[in-house]
Formats: structure tokens, sequence, C-alpha cells
């Protein structure tokens, strides 16, 4: 006997149920805007999501403890990022878009050691995108 991979959609076409063929299973639930702000999977892992306005991600948490927050300029550009784990970043933008300045600040654990650096960049700093299972 085979396990079929199956998946479920909703009205709006969000899927909403996975099941694949090594029978792993995934749960995903959306707000009104088509975001996803949950899913699970069949070993307990969990993830949970919440966007602002113009729905960016603005936090992730999932059911390890592990968090980061987001915040986003007019443009919808993240200008900031921080996480749990103490990595923090901000990033400011030309007239076209392009990342020129990016400060990122890690704290060590133990001892809130701080750690600066400085840079020049052209490569746009990257959005957290949700990863499709």
């Amino acid at each position: 006997m085979s396990i079929k991979e199956i998946k479920k959609y909703d009205e709006d076409n969000n899927l909403i149920y996975h099941k694949e063929f090594t029978g792993s299973e995934y749960w995903y639930e959306y707000d009104e805007n088509n975001n996803r702000i949950y899913w699970k999977n069949s070993s307990g892992y969990e993830e949970w999501f919440k966007y602002d306005k113009n729905n960016n991600l603005i936090y992730r948490k999932d059911s390890n403890g592990y968090e980061n927050w987001q915040k986003y300029d007019e443009n919808n550009n993240i200008i900031h990022y921080k996480s749990s784990n103490g990595t923090e970043s901000w990033c400011k933008y030309d007239k076209k878009g392009r990342t020129i300045y990016i400060t990122e600040k890690e704290y060590k654990e133990i001892g809130f050691r701080k750690k600066e650096k400085e840079y020049l960049s052209r490569t746009k700093c990257s959005r957290f995108e949700i990863m499709e299972i």
C-alpha cells in the first residue's frame, strides 16, 4: 500500500493541509489577507506569524522558543531585524531602493558583549520570506 501525497486548499486557494508521500503532515492557517499566520507539522513543530497593515511580516515565533521581529519603512523595505538569539541589524536604502548602509549588532548570551560592524553594500537586505514546505 502506497501513501499518496494529499493537498487541501481553502476557498482562497491557500494550502491548509498537506500530507507528503512519506506520511508527514502539515496544517496551515491564514488571516483575512491570506497571510500565513500559523502552521504545524505532525512532529509537533509549530510557527506563528504576525503582519503589519501592509502585509509585511513583523513577528515570527516557533515552538522551540525562537522569535524574530522586523520593522519596515514607508516603502515596505525592512529597516530593523531583531531575533531572540541576539542578532540585530538595521538597513538604510538609497532612492533606488538599494541597501546603502547596514549596521549589525550581535549580542552574546552570556555577558551581553556587543560586536558592531558597519559596511556598505549594493545588495538589497533580504526580507524574511516564509518558505513553502
